[in-house]
């Protein structure tokens, strides 16, 4: 908390000072921004401040539009997003990031708030409450949730192998819907929906556990591509932590024969390169062959 301001305004605070709050807010962080710093705001939530605003123009006899909002509630939030900003050179370069976060009614992403910042933000991140309650975490619904910049943010070597993850998992969520309603299913879909779950499995995170990208591609790539197709369910992570073991442990970070780190410098020199692929299914069959024996005993452990 060194570094962080807080501006609060509770639910019993006047409908006034909870629509400047987050104005507020922006303005304290522009201060520092054209300081040369870089700054980040979050704003929790945007929905509550749209309904003090509309508290407030309902109290004015304002004329009422969509779900008794008035009609400038657009104008409302995107003012304060498009005060985020990178500064030029001549401004010292700073920044200001907008993290806004908008409350859904039971899942509902197209009501009048959500849809609005939506379309104002570059992508949103939709966090799910039965994924949650499914022991998801985090419980992001990656169906929903969609990014602007995509692909265009990532490595050369996590396009490859996140592509085919997005596929199965898209496919997983239609089959899934699916299969409530069918008592007999084919092999095929079988295998379909339990590689689903699998990949379910492996996007699982502790809390406070982040990854670095050469362990997060090596991990994609293990999944989506039937390593653990064979793994019973309750025991893929432990399968992935003794797999992680040999690749980065008694390997000393060797993959393939080569460490992850130089392995996504490849892709990098050479873009039509496909050896990073190779490289890695190397080094995913190679603590199979070596390290047999103790992944049998991960799949005798009775959980």
């Amino acid at each position: 908390m060194e570094y962080t301001i807080v501006v609060a305004e509770t639910a019993d605070s006047p409908a006034t000072l909870q629509n400047l709050a987050p104005y507020t807010g922006a303005a304290l962080a522009e201060y520092f921004m054209y300081r040369e710093r870089n700054t980040l705001i979050i704003y929790d939530d945007l929905s509550k401040q749209a309904q003090a605003y509309r508290q407030m123009s309902l109290l004015l006899r304002r004329p009422p539009g969509r779900e008794a909002y008035p009609g400038d509630v657009f104008y409302l939030h995107s003012r304060l997003l498009e005060r985020a900003a990178k500064s030029s050179s001549s401004l010292g370069e700073g920044s200001m990031t907008a993290l806004p976060i908008v409350e859904t009614q039971s899942g509902d992403v197209s009501a009048y708030i959500p849809t609005n910042v939506i379309s104002i933000t570059d992508g949103q991140i939709f966090l799910f409450a039965d994924l949650f309650n499914a022991g998801i975490r985090p419980t992001i619904n990656v169906g929903i949730s969609v990014s602007k910049v995509g692909s265009a943010a990532q490595i050369k070597a996590m396009k490859q192998v996140a592509g085919k993850l997005k596929l199965e998992l898209a496919q997983f969520v239609e089959l899934e819907a699916f299969a409530q309603f069918a008592s007999d299913l084919d092999k095929t879909t079988q295998n379909q929906l339990a590689r689903g779950q699998r990949l379910h499995e492996l996007l699982k995170q502790s809390q406070s556990d982040p990854l670095a990208v050469e362990e997060q591609i090596t991990t994609i790539y293990t999944g989506a591509n039937g390593y653990l197709d064979s793994i019973e369910l309750g025991q893929v992570k432990k399968f992935l932590e003794e797999e992680k073991r040999l690749r980065l442990g008694s390997q000393k970070d060797e993959l393939g024969g080569a460490k992850a780190p130089e392995i996504v410098k490849k892709i990098h020199e050479d873009e039509e390169s496909e050896e990073v692929v190779d490289t890695l299914k190397m080094g995913i069959e190679k603590p199979e062959e070596e390290g047999c024996e103790e992944q049998v005993e991960i799949e005798d452990i009775d959980l």
